[in-house]
């Protein structure tokens, strides 16, 4: 699937409520689903933190036949949650469509008008960071 293909199927999946405490349960769930597939605890390193959050959220990068597949962690169950949302968006892509993504998802659900600013500053960290590796590695 396309980058905006999963963001449409995302946001989807948001409509389906309007109450907000339905969607940041939804969020966990994200969460939930990607503590099964944990990141390491020797990926939870300083060169993986991403500096700018308020939690402690660690994304990883390997590049694999010309698609970037992340992973990633955060020490706070709802930030969990949307790291997971933008790896399930962003994961498995090349450089370039990633360099390219315009990430409406993130203000088609609502989220950053729903979180804090010190967290909705943090989604803007994150996006920044994958998008910085997705140049490295381009």
């Amino acid at each position: 699937m396309t980058i905006n293909e999963l963001q449409d199927e995302l946001i989807e999946d948001f409509e389906i409520s309007d109450d907000w405490m339905d969607r940041y349960q939804m969020i966990v769930d994200f969460a939930k689903e990607a503590k099964k597939n944990p990141l390491p605890e020797e990926d939870k390193t300083e060169r993986n933190l991403i500096d700018g959050c308020q939690s402690k959220v660690w994304i990883t990068c390997r590049k694999e036949d010309g698609k970037l597949f992340f992973r990633g962690d955060a020490d706070a169950l709802l930030v969990q949650g949307i790291v997971a949302m933008l790896l399930h968006v962003l994961s498995g892509h090349t450089p370039k469509e990633i360099i390219d993504a315009d990430l409406y998802f993130v203000e088609r659900i609502g989220l950053q008008e729903h979180l804090s600013p010190t967290r909705a500053n943090g989604v803007v960290a994150m996006i920044k960071q994958i998008r910085l590796y997705a140049l490295a590695l381009a």
